[in-house]
């Protein structure tokens, strides 16, 4: 094996997804080198890559993640809008039906940012790899990590396509890993000889299936969002559905559904489900006049999974884990992405106010980037772990207690403007869940929803006559 040396003050980053690329641009300035290895060989431009698999269904980035990215990439967003991506202001521009009916159409609290994974990841991609600082090696396999259970001093690797002797030592100060949902971590971290970290999954059973369309030609510009939400006291599996409108006049739509409730990956079943499975047939009744691009994408990977690194007992310095390698999310609440976003933001952070090399740094690094993880965590699960077969015991008291609170306040953010407003700075994970125990957001969810129910899709007359449906 052939090392590799480097000086100590470079950086690896594992992965060369949005969280591994917005990783590098927050240590690039920090560190002399920063080196972006990744499995992937990764395309030029907006385009398919296998360790992707996801890109085939719906994305959003809420506007925390967004300021995150502007932060770490001045003149990214724009770049995102100029190459088609939508702005879409909340809950202004979505016509939402939630467990306790229709949201109307609040004056712009936050918004979101809507794109085809390849083209955000492809944009960001770029904005990183035109810093000279960032270096990109792909079509490369990470077999370990190097030092001890004190202290990481770099990766092992092997380029694609290499026998045994192409393997060589990759020497770094920092080493951090953004490998999302198949991360090794936590075997790298015993093989090191740490003890095994605490970690929970949830899984709701849900099964994913994406198509992309054509919009129809009138409503191929300034179309809202459309999403059906399950009621999850119904006891029926959940079913939902999301169209989001996205760059060159496409819709991507997703829809999903629990144990016993799941779409099919027929082609020929995907409009039928949309239309008479979900709570509302509105999204059926849009796709009837749009064109479909492609074939049908199907997964079950969706359970949410946490690793709670920041609780081990030890923890090396030189290494640290962020985005979906240290919590996963279920993509139903379009999170994944914000929350990788503001983990490279306080992964700099920490790194400019501690020093680089600072006894002690990647335990506060850790720590730091669970923050925005756990506010993600707890409004996933919050709602997952009442489905069937979600976890071994089943919903706890706590539980129980805050998913009745938070039912409540979603009823009355249906009809009540500003309880919408606090709701949407969660969501949007601008401000922590704390905000909705203020005593006047606890007396209007007592008071609950101030007007009468919608009694169906806020759709206006031009966006029914745009598509079709007038």
């Amino acid at each position: 094996m052939s090392e590799d040396p480097t000086p100590a003050r470079t950086a690896v980053v594992l992965g060369g997804s949005h969280a591994g690329m917005l990783a590098a641009a927050a240590l690039s300035g920090l560190a002399e080198r920063v080196v972006v290895v990744e499995r992937d060989v990764l395309p030029d431009g907006p385009a398919p890559r296998k360790g992707l698999p996801q890109a085939h269904h719906a994305h959003m980035l809420w506007s925390g993640g967004v300021r995150a990215v502007a932060e770490l990439l001045p003149g990214a967003v724009e770049a995102l809008r100029e190459a088609g991506a939508r702005r879409n202001p909340v809950t202004t521009d979505m016509v939402v039906m939630g467990a306790r009916g229709w949201f109307r159409r609040w004056p712009e609290s936050h918004h979101v940012i809507l794109a085809g994974r390849d083209l955000l990841d492809a944009t960001v991609r770029a904005q990183v790899l035109a810093d000279r600082r960032v270096e990109l090696l792909d079509g490369t396999e990470v077999l370990g990590l190097e030092g001890g259970a004190r202290a990481v001093t770099g990766v092992r690797i092997r380029e694609k396509g290499r026998d045994g002797s192409g393997e060589r030592v990759l020497r770094a100060g920092l080493v951090v890993d953004a490998t999302g949902r198949g991360s090794r971590a936590s075997h790298w971290l015993t093989d090191l000889g740490l003890p095994a970290v605490e970690r929970r999954e949830v899984d709701s059973g849900l099964a994913y299936a994406s198509r992309l369309y054509l919009a129809p030609e009138q409503a191929r510009s300034g179309y809202p969002i459309v999403n059906v939400q399950p009621d999850p006291r119904d006891g029926r599996p959940g079913r939902a559905g999301f169209l989001l409108p996205i760059e060159n006049g496409r819709w991507i739509v997703t829809l999903n559904g629990s144990r016993g409730g799941e779409p099919s990956a027929e082609a020929d079943d995907f409009v039928r489900f949309a239309r008479e499975e979900l709570r509302h047939p509105v999204i059926g009744e849009l796709l009837e006049r749009a064109e479909p691009l492609t074939d049908v994408s199907y997964t079950r990977a969706t359970r949410n999974r946490r690793h709670f690194y920041e609780r081990m007992p030890l923890w090396p310095e030189n290494f640290a884990v962020l985005g979906d390698a240290l919590a996963a999310f279920n993509p139903l609440y379009g999170h994944g992405l914000a929350v990788g976003a503001q983990s490279a933001v306080l992964l700099r952070d920490v790194v400019r106010r501690h020093g680089w090399g600072a006894a002690g740094l990647s335990r506060r690094i850790q720590r730091a980037v669970a923050r925005p993880a756990v506010a993600a965590w707890d409004l996933a699960v919050g709602q997952d772990v009442f489905y069937p077969g979600a976890t071994e015991h089943g919903p706890t008291l706590r539980d129980r207690m805050l998913a009745a609170y938070v039912g409540r306040l979603m009823l009355t953010a249906t009809g009540n403007g500003r309880i919408a407003r606090r709701v949407t700075d969660v969501t949007s994970l601008e401000r922590g869940p704390e905000v909705l125990l203020a005593p006047s957001v606890l007396v209007a969810a007592a008071v609950g929803p101030l007007k009468p129910a919608l009694a169906g899709p806020p759709l206006t007359g031009d966006e029914l006559k745009r598509a079709g449906l007038q």
